[in-house]
C-alpha cells in the first residue's frame, strides 16, 4: 500500500496542475479571438503609448471579475446558470439563454476567423478553411476524455500564439521605454477602450469559461481557492502577455511612420514588420486564436444548459459538437449576419454586470456558499465594475438597436 500511495501522489499533483494550467488557457485563448486582434491594433493605432495605460488598468478589471466569479463557483461547486437561479428562481435561464445566444453568434465570427488564418497562412479558400477548422474542433470533442484533450489544445495554441507574438514584437524594435512612461503616466486616456478591452477579455462566456473547466474537472469547495485563484490570475496573465506583445508590436509599426491598412490591421501590422513571412506567422496566429475560441464559446455556452435537462447532461459533448456545426453552416451558407452580431454584441456587453453581479448577491447566501467569507475587496472592486460596465452596456445598447432599422 505504501508504495502505491508513493506512485500515484505525484501523478495526481501532475493532473492538478493539468487541470489548472487547461482552465487557464482556455479562458485566456477563449478571449484571444479574432475580435481581440484587431482591437488592440486599432486601439494602439489611436492611442499609441498610452495604449499601455488601458492594458494596465484592463487587466486589473480583469483579474477582479475572473477572482469573484471563478471563487463563488469553486466555493458553492455550482455553475452559472445554477448559481443565478438560487438567487432568483429563472435568473440563471435568462443567463444561460445571452450566453448561449450571444456564444453562437460570436462562434459564426471565430469560425469565419479560423478560415481567414488558413487562407493568410496557405492560401487556402476561407469557407473551406473554415469548414477543416470545424472539423478539428469536433475532432477534440470526439474523445472520451475531450476535457483533458481541449486542455492540452488550448496551452498548446496558447504557447505558439505567445511566441510568435512576442517574435514579431521584437522585431519592430518599439520604443519601450515610451511605453512604460506612458503605462503610468499617460498622455491620452479612452475610457471607451478600457471598457471594449474588458469587455472583450472577460464578457459574455469568457468569464465563466475556467470556472466551469475547474468544475467539471471536479475542483471545487474552500479548500481549493489557493489553486482556482491562482488558476484565474494565471488566465489574466497569458492574456496580458499577448495583448502587451501585440500592442508592442503595432506601437513600433506606428513609430515608423508606416501606413497599416485598415482593412485588416493586424494582418497589415505582421506584413509590415516581417513581410510575407510575418503574413503568414499572422495567419497561424490568427488561427489558433479562432479555433481556441471556436473550441472555448462552443464548451462554455453548452455548460449553461447542461443542467437543464438530463438528456443534454449525459450527451453534453454531442450538443458541443451540433454548436459547432450550426456556427459553421451559418457561415458557409449565409456568411457572417451582421445586424444579428450588432445585436448581440450589445446584449453580451450585459453579460458581464449581469453575471457579475449575480455572483457578489451570492457572495452573501449561506444556503449557496456556506460558511464561506467573501474578501470585501474583492466585493467592493467587482462592484465598481457592475456599475461601470452596466452603464455603458446599456449605452452601447440604446446606440446599437436603432443600427438595426
Amino acid at each position: 500500500m505504501k508504495d502505491k500511495n508513493v506512485v500515484h501522489t505525484p501523478k495526481s499533483e501532475k493532473v492538478s496542475k493539468s487541470v489548472l494550467f487547461g482552465a487557464a488557457f482556455l479562458m485566456a485563448t477563449s478571449s484571444i479571438g479574432p475580435g481581440f486582434l484587431t482591437q488592440t491594433t486599432v486601439f494602439t493605432q489611436q492611442l499609441a503609448a498610452s495604449f499601455g495605460f488601458v492594458i494596465l488598468i484592463s487587466l486589473l478589471l480583469d483579474v477582479f471579475v475572473q477572482i469573484n466569479i471563478w471563487r463563488i463557483i469553486a466555493v458553492s461547486g455550482l455553475r452559472g446558470q445554477e448559481i443565478a437561479n438560487k438567487v432568483l428562481p429563472g435568473l440563471g435561464v435568462v443567463l444561460a439563454v445571452l450566453i448561449v445566444i450571444g456564444g453562437l453568434a460570436f462562434n459564426i465570427g471565430n469560425v469565419a476567423g479560423a478560415g481567414l488564418g488558413l487562407n493568410a497562412m496557405l492560401g487556402m479558400d476561407p469557407v473551406y478553411g473554415a469548414v477543416l477548422s470545424a472539423a478539428f474542433a469536433i475532432f477534440i470533442f470526439l474523445f472520451k476524455e475531450a476535457g483533458k484533450a481541449m486542455d492540452k489544445v488550448a496551452q498548446a495554441a496558447g504557447g505558439v500564439m505567445i511566441l510568435l507574438m512576442l517574435y514579431v514584437a521584437f522585431t519592430t524594435s518599439p520604443p519601450v521605454g515610451e511605453a512604460i512612461v506612458n503605462t503610468f503616466k499617460p498622455e491620452q486616456l479612452s475610457i471607451f477602450a478600457i471598457i471594449t478591452i474588458v469587455g472583450g477579455s472577460v464578457g459574455g462566456y469568457i468569464t465563466f469559461a475556467g470556472g466551469h473547466r475547474l468544475l467539471d474537472a471536479g475542483v471545487k469547495g474552500i479548500d481549493s481557492l489557493p489553486d482556482v485563484t491562482k488558476s484565474s490570475v494565471m488566465g489574466i496573465a497569458v492574456t496580458g502577455v499577448m495583448r502587451v506583445a501585440l500592442f508592442l508590436a503595432v506601437l513600433g509599426v506606428v513609430s515608423m511612420g508606416l501606413a497599416i491598412d485598415p482593412a485588416n490591421p493586424p494582418a497589415s501590422v505582421f506584413k509590415l514588420a516581417a513581410g510575407e513571412v510575418g503574413y503568414r506567422m499572422f495567419g497561424v496566429i490568427m488561427w489558433a486564436a479562432a479555433i481556441t475560441s471556436v473550441v472555448g464559446a462552443a464548451y462554455t455556452s453548452v455548460s449553461f444548459i447542461r443542467t437543464f435537462h438530463p438528456a443534454i447532461e449525459k450527451y453534453h459533448n454531442w450538443v458541443i459538437i451540433l454548436f459547432i456545426l450550426i456556427s459553421t453552416l451559418t457561415f458557409a451558407i449565409v456568411g457572417k449576419p451582421v445586424n444579428v452580431l450588432i445585436l448581440v454584441g450589445a446584449l453580451n456587453a450585459l453579460i458581464l454586470p449581469l453575471g457579475l453581479g449575480t455572483i457578489l448577491v451570492a457572495a452573501y447566501k449561506k444556503e449557496i456558499i456556506g460558511n464561506y467569507k467573501h474578501p470585501l475587496w474583492l466585493t467592493i472592486t467587482g462592484g465598481i465594475v457592475v456599475v461601470a460596465m452596466g452603464v455603458l452596456s446599456i449605452m452601447t445598447l440604446i446606440e446599437q438597436i436603432p443600427l438595426l432599422f
